[in-house]
């Protein structure tokens, strides 16, 4: 297993208008500091996919959301196997909405989605 347990791969992107509509129509959600959390058991075995998104809303300049969807990224990266499932449990769609109108650091970022990712593992956990 070594380090491929780190990467963050293409599969692991939740791309495709239905099953991102099929998220947050369907999806469960949680706030948690400043994230919404929204998931969904995707049905299928394989890799979870995530789906960041920092609103334009609270950031217009694309260069913060863009910083901000990188630690994001990062920090799921090093912490997703909070949330590793059995190989006969389905995998998760998960959404990660950024909330705060303020750039946090890479720390804070990484300490918020810790106890995210914990909170969806217990709730998934058999």
């Amino acid at each position: 297993m070594g380090l491929s347990k780190y990467c963050f791969s293409k599969q692991e992107r939740l791309t495709g208008k239905k099953k991102i509509e099929g998220l947050f129509k369907k999806g469960s959600s949680f706030y948690l500091d400043d994230f919404q959390i929204r998931h969904l058991p995707s049905g299928e075995v394989g890799h979870n996919q995530i789906l960041i998104s920092v609103p334009k809303r609270n950031f217009k300049r694309a260069v913060d959301r863009n910083l901000l969807k990188r630690r994001i990224r990062e920090a799921y990266r090093l912490n997703k196997h909070l949330i590793d499932k059995a190989e006969d449990k389905p995998a998760l769609y998960i959404a990660f909405i950024y909330l705060s109108k303020h750039i946090l650091t890479f720390d804070n970022i990484q300490a918020q989605l810790i106890k995210c990712l914990e909170r969806l593992g217990n709730s998934y956990a058999e």
